[in-house]
């Protein structure tokens, strides 16, 4: 084998400035969602709209963590495209089969 010589010496790597302002601007975005969800989950009663709302804001914030921090919005429009059509496909996919699903109680 190879004789490698690990050092754990960091000093020389910092995270430019450009970067920690990205991750800032960010975080700052998603913590805005995330009380803006807090304070419907306080004021608004249980139903289908605050479900909706829940679902909506969670599907921003995943979309958002993606395209920042796995960087698809800095790819070409097809790829965006083949990954957003699918995504979109399953949701739909899930709704119908809720539906479809709650319907058997009305059978009875």
């Amino acid at each position: 084998m190879s004789d490698h010589n690990y050092h754990a010496d960091h000093s020389g790597t910092e995270v430019a400035p450009a970067q920690t302002k990205t991750i800032w601007k960010v975080f700052y975005i998603l913590a805005a969602v995330t009380t803006l969800e807090f304070i419907i989950a306080f004021t608004i009663g249980a139903g289908t709209l605050k479900t909706a709302i829940f679902v909506g804001l969670t599907i921003v914030k995943a979309f958002y963590i993606v395209a920042e921090f796995m960087h698809l919005k800095h790819e070409v429009k097809s790829l965006i495209w083949a990954i957003l059509l699918p995504c979109m496909f399953v949701v739909w996919l899930l709704i119908a089969l809720l539906m479809e699903g709650g319907s058997i109680f009305q059978l009875r």
